[in-house]
């Protein structure tokens, strides 16, 4: 339940520049969450149609953009994205991986008004 307080933080930041840019309508907001950040994009999106209601981003589709996450080998210093899982193994050594902090993201790339 994370989403709840980035949300709502999200939308502020959403709303004070829309309103900055003189907008009568937020229509799109594009979003980059990292893989291993655990945003869930529908909590997201339920928090966000909560929060928006009644203001100029009311209805405003939001887009998901997914970061992977990157790992670096901590034994040959190769840098990849997970296999999926519990699979932090490195591709090229088999050795054990550990999270850089790509992935971890939560922004927002863009916001389309009229």
């Amino acid at each position: 339940m994370h989403e709840f307080a980035v949300t709502k933080h999200m939308t502020e930041l959403v709303l004070n520049e829309a309103q900055n840019a003189g907008a009568a309508k937020v229509t799109d907001i594009y979003l980059a969450i990292g893989d291993i950040s655990t945003f869930i994009n529908e909590s997201v999106q339920l928090f966000f149609d909560m929060y928006s209601k009644d203001t100029i981003a009311e209805g405003a589709q939001l887009h998901f953009r997914r970061i992977p996450a990157e790992f670096i080998c901590r034994a040959c210093g190769q840098s990849f994205t997970p296999r999926g899982g519990d699979n932090f193994d490195c591709p090229a050594c088999g050795g054990l991986g550990k999270p850089t902090d790509k992935g971890h993201e939560f922004y927002v790339e863009k916001i389309d008004i009229i």
